[in-house]
């Protein structure tokens, strides 16, 4: 057996492409030790920024898989193998992908629209999507929220890009807006007195703005007043409600009636032929 057909042919293709492996192994190495620690600074400089924190990890592993593929590539072309065939495989590749995966790239990316702009944040309570909740957490797919009445609701990201969205966390004060009716027989005056003693008596009510209450409307079976006040907003509803039952006693004990819908019929009496 000839050795020497071998050892010669070893040592070729060892003179020949043994330099270019050392010199993949090391690009690819080195590069990823590189990749590393540019993440790793770019990860830092990020949260150095208050750059919200769900945006640095997606942002972070784009960086890195985005600049690993460069490595790579770098090491097989060393190699002195044609990238040009690997780009444009990846390239269809990523396009299959792309839109195979078309709905949750597009909740990405209205995960990274939601995060940059901010339209709301975590423990703010929302009307999104058809849904109303508060946002418990936000990741790159969905958007996870709590009803009042403790149910969790999931919506994707897109969905609520994609529609009207109400904050009502995002002011430190609202309006509550509520409509008290009284009898057309009832004294206008002494109800109007009534309804701005009841907002005096409550320390939760804001002076400026100023409230408000006025005649707003000559309804079928009620004279309506327009109600406002202005309350911190974590305090909203404790108002609203308070409201509502402190007007309804102050109304009864001036003697003021709150009228409900009725209808009067009148019968028209016929003559009876003989």
């Amino acid at each position: 057996m000839d050795f020497t057909k071998y050892s010669d042919f070893a040592i070729v293709y060892a003179s020949e492409y043994g330099l270019k492996i050392v010199a993949a192994l090391a690009i690819f190495f080195i590069g990823k030790w590189g990749v590393r620690r540019i993440t790793a600074l770019t990860k830092k400089l990020m949260l150095r920024a208050q750059v919200d924190f769900t945006l640095v990890e997606f942002l972070e592993n784009v960086i890195y898989f985005a600049l690993l593929i460069v490595i790579i590539l770098a090491s097989l072309n060393a190699l002195g193998i044609n990238t040009t065939s690997f780009l444009a495989i990846f390239g269809a590749a990523s396009l299959a992908i792309g839109l195979a995966l078309k709905d949750s790239l597009s909740n990405i990316g209205a995960a990274v629209l939601i995060i940059i702009f901010r339209p709301f944040k975590v423990g703010d309570f929302i009307d999104a999507a058809g849904a109303s909740g508060t946002v418990e957490q936000i990741n790159l797919f969905s958007t996870i929220m709590a009803t009042p009445d403790n149910k969790t609701i999931m919506i994707p990201n897109s969905s609520i890009i994609g529609s009207n969205i109400t904050n009502y966390s995002s002011k430190p004060t609202r309006r509550i807006n509520l409509v008290f009716g009284i009898d057309y027989s009832d004294d206008l005056k002494l109800a109007k007195e009534t309804l701005m003693q009841v907002i005096k008596e409550d320390e939760r009510v804001l002076q400026d703005p100023a409230p408000f209450v006025a005649v707003g409307e000559f309804a079928d079976n009620s004279v309506n007043f327009v109600f406002r006040v202005w309350v911190k907003t974590e305090q909203y509803w404790d108002v609203h409600f308070d409201m509502l039952e402190k007007v309804k006693l102050a109304f009864d004990e001036k003697g003021i009636s709150i009228p409900f819908p009725q209808i009067s019929v009148h019968l028209q009496g016929q003559k009876s032929e003989d």
